[in-house]
């Protein structure tokens, strides 16, 4: 019965699984199923053929704003029939998807939408997903969404595509729609035609988990705010001075003596492999590649206090709680460091699909740059040997860089174009723009502020493809914005420094800077303040944007 199919969902929109269990749900007309629809619309306003709605596609408050969008007019009604169509001969994680987009639209409505594979011809308030290769410039992540009163069409070239296509089909409803209960509706979407897709292939955050640490939960809660916006890369940051993050079961000490610590003394906390591969496996599930970061030779105290072997006097240093940078290093000419390094590398490595290693690499002051160079020559090989490409922080910039290697700029510009003279791309992560660890403004108690104040039009004003003349828009692979931890320790605090700055990053990797305008994006992120809300997500109200206003 649609009920039953309702708390399916529900239960796997919070625990998505890869194995992409298939609900397919026959239309029964027995009394009682007739009864439960009937009290269903009586009692929940679901979508009669009365309900009204906004009529004009093209004012939508959809973020990232989308390449194209064509208004027909009328509307589109999800009602007590509406199922999730999947064509036949698609992907089998096709299927998955669907069901990912039935347990976000089913707790608030209560319709019980199931997802049907078996190859039925869609009705009326059907959402009918298609995967062709017919319309190649879409490519890996766009979609095409045909909107008329009776049909949804989503249609993509690959199954990314129709993932980054539900994010819009969910923004496209009201803010009710993400509530965790059952709310009165109606449900509807403006008809037309929107076709979209990324300006940019890299489109992320980074999450610090080193220096105040954030469990699992908080994690995969971090990567489903970067899934809403159409994000696709999550890089962790798992190692600094204050502890170590990730077990490495060679090297057992960096967790259970390195991973006991943070800034300010706390108990600090560490992922079990399993967890780890936990989290990867979540982020795949919604297209999302997490790039693990250790950072070296400097951000090492961790280690260094783990190991006494790593130290070039053979003595363990002492652990480290405060939030100075600069002063620790790894012996970066003992060999027993390269061991140390390859253990690291092949044991994250091996837990970690994604192309991408991030060595960090930044901020290394005590090491002397001839060692610094050698350090990260070698690094990249032993990366490379794990089957990985190397990035890191725009300082390795200074080493011979090997092919495929991102230099993430986001301090020194001359760094970044050092790196593009040797072939390497740039992700753009400048701190004056991008660290959402930074202060909103002077009275913003958490946060730091070397960098800047970076209030909401801060954030989205800046074109990642002119912010430095010398690197252009050949040269870069996208955009990321970093949020580092010392003055946060819950991740209510994460989120009060992450919103409402992350949909304007999103919007500047998704969509080309000629499409952008803050006049009107502050106008579509006002809409977002009530999703934000229904989500409990405890953002900054920035005085620039007028919060109470409905949006487009």
């Amino acid at each position: 019965m649609k009920w039953n199919s309702c708390f399916k969902n529900n239960i796997f929109g919070t625990e998505f699984s890869a194995e992409f269990e298939t609900s397919v749900k026959p239309k029964p007309m027995n009394k009682l199923y007739l009864t439960v629809v009937t009290i269903a619309i009586g009692l929940f306003s679901c979508q009669s053929d009365r309900a009204t709605g906004p009529t004009d596609l093209a004012k939508n408050s959809i973020i990232p704003k989308p390449v194209s969008v064509t208004s027909t007019g009328g509307t589109f009604k999800l009602t007590a029939k509406s199922d999730i169509i999947v064509m036949p001969g698609s992907p089998e994680e096709v299927a998955g998807i669907g069901n990912f987009l039935a347990g976000k639209l089913n707790p608030s409505t209560g319709l019980g939408l199931g997802v049907i594979t078996d190859g039925g011809k869609p009705g009326k308030g059907d959402i009918q997903f298609a995967i062709s290769d017919t319309d190649p410039g879409l490519g890996e992540e766009g979609y095409e969404l045909i909107i008329t009163e009776k049909l949804i069409t989503l249609t993509a070239v690959k199954p990314a595509g129709l993932f980054r296509g539900i994010q819009t089909i969910r923004q496209l409803l009201p803010p009710a729609i993400e509530s965790a209960t059952i709310q009165p509706g109606p449900w509807v979407i403006p008809a037309g035609t929107i076709r979209d897709w990324p300006e940019y292939g890299h489109r992320g955050e980074m999450l610090d988990v080193a220096r105040h640490f954030f469990g699992p939960e908080d994690v995969k809660r971090f990567i489903d705010h970067l899934a809403l916006y159409k994000m696709n890369v999550f890089h962790l940051h798992l190692s600094d001075d204050q502890g170590w993050r990730i077990e490495i079961k060679s090297w057992p000490n960096l967790t259970t003596h390195g991973g006991k610590t943070e800034v300010g003394g706390g108990e600090g906390g560490f992922f079990t492999q399993e967890e780890y591969s936990d989290i990867v496996k979540y982020a795949e599930e919604r297209y999302i590649t997490i790039i693990p970061e250790i950072d070296m030779p400097g951000h090492t105290n961790a280690a260094l206090s783990s190991y006494p072997e790593l130290n070039s006097d053979g003595k363990a240093k002492e652990p480290y709680t405060g939030t100075k940078v600069g002063f620790s290093s790894l012996d970066t000419r003992s060999e027993i460091t390269y061991k140390f390094v390859d253990d690291v590398v092949r044991e994250i490595a091996a837990l970690t699909p994604g192309q991408y290693f991030h060595i960090g690499g930044d901020e290394s002051h005590s090491t002397k740059i001839d060692d610094y160079i050698y350090f990260v020559n070698r690094v990249q090989d032993i990366v490379e040997s794990h089957g990985k490409s190397v990035t890191g922080w725009d300082e390795i910039a200074h080493a011979t860089l090997k092919p495929d290697v991102v230099v993430q700029y986001w301090a020194r510009p001359a760094n970044a174009v050092k790196g593009i003279a040797q072939g390497a791309k740039v992700l753009m992560s400048p701190c004056q723009h991008a660290y959402t660890d930074m202060k909103y403004d002077s009275t913003t108690v958490l946060g730091l502020s070397w960098a800047a104040y970076i209030e909401v039009d801060d954030a989205y004003n800046w074109d990642p493809a002119t912010l430095v003349p010398d690197i252009k828009r050949e040269n870069i692979v996208g955009v990321q914005a970093p949020l580092w931890a010392e003055t946060i320790s819950t991740f209510d605090e994460a989120e009060y420094l992450i919103f409402p700055r992350l949909p304007g990053y999103a919007e500047i990797g998704w969509t080309p800077a000629e499409m952008r305008s803050w006049d009107e994006y502050r106008v579509r992120l006002a809409a977002h303040g009530k999703r934000m809300e229904t989500l409990g997500i405890g953002f900054y109200r920035s005085p620039l944007i007028e919060w109470d206003q409905p949006g487009l």
